[in-house]
């Protein structure tokens, strides 16, 4: 294989990247991110009116976008949505699975439904969308990068109420380790990012319930989305060539190790 002599670029020229949870916070970002890098961009979400105003700003500042309405829990949903992406914008290349929703519940009060929506938001979804897309591109003999968004709470428990999550974003790490190892050989490398704690609306909810939090961490301070994007690029890019099945946390220390 024959490797330019910096084996550096965030030019995504040519790719097509899915985007779950794009209509608000990391997801949102992350879409701005990749499209700014010239890849054509799939905003999946359930709310259709906020992705397509992301996708008109996006097509606004030259890049190319679609609005995909999706509810990941349903199955269906999930392989219908690649499929439209691939038939607008062409192959996926690029899968970032960042919709999740935390439980918010003690576990020993949640019900089945609740832990049933956890569970197939947090782990089935991004599952079924991986699967999906890298058999798309087995059979056209493509390779292609997979991001999956675990937390650092996959780690460290989250506090009262997050049980539940925590063992979903664990299991996020095992998938993206277990399936980099399956289908290293096609060229596919799955790679995850376990932030920290992150300014978006599902955190803002959160800090509504539980107040700030930020006078325990050593820095005092929330994450920018902004703050993700080389980390999201590196995935993404050539220069992660040589890595895959691994995950990158990012906290700024807020975490203890």
């Amino acid at each position: 294989m024959s490797l330019p002599p910096i084996n550096f670029s965030i030019d995504l020229s040519g790719q097509t990247a899915f985007v779950t949870g794009a209509s608000s916070g990391l997801g949102r970002r992350f879409a701005q991110v990749l499209a700014s890098c010239g890849a054509r961009v799939a905003l999946a979400a359930r709310r259709l009116e906020r992705l397509e105003e992301l996708a008109n700003d996006i097509r606004s500042a030259g890049g190319e976008a679609i609005a995909v309405q999706l509810d990941v829990t349903d199955a269906t949903q999930l392989v219908d949505a690649v499929g439209e992406a691939e038939k607008a914008l062409g192959p996926v290349s690029i899968l970032v699975n960042n919709a999740g929703i935390p439980d918010a519940t003690r576990a020993t009060k949640m019900s089945v439904e609740l832990i049933d929506r956890v569970l197939a938001t947090n782990v089935r979804a991004p599952y079924i969308l991986s699967c999906e897309v890298a058999r798309r591109l087995m059979a056209a003999k493509l390779p292609g990068r997979i991001v999956n968004i675990s937390s650092m709470t996959a780690f460290d428990y989250g506090g009262n109420g997050a049980a539940l999550y925590s063992i979903s974003k664990a299991a996020v790490v095992r998938m993206t380790e277990a399936l980099a190892v399956e289908w290293a050989k096609f060229g596919i490398n799955v790679n995850a990012i376990a932030p920290g704690m992150f300014e978006s609306e599902m955190m803002g909810e959160m800090l509504q319930r539980v107040g700030d939090v930020t006078e325990g961490f050593p820095r005092r301070r929330m994450g920018d989305p902004r703050q993700l994007d080389s980390t999201l690029l590196y995935f993404v890019s050539p220069s992660s060539d040589f890595v895959t099945g691994t995950f990158l946390k990012v906290d700024d220390g807020q975490h203890p190790r």
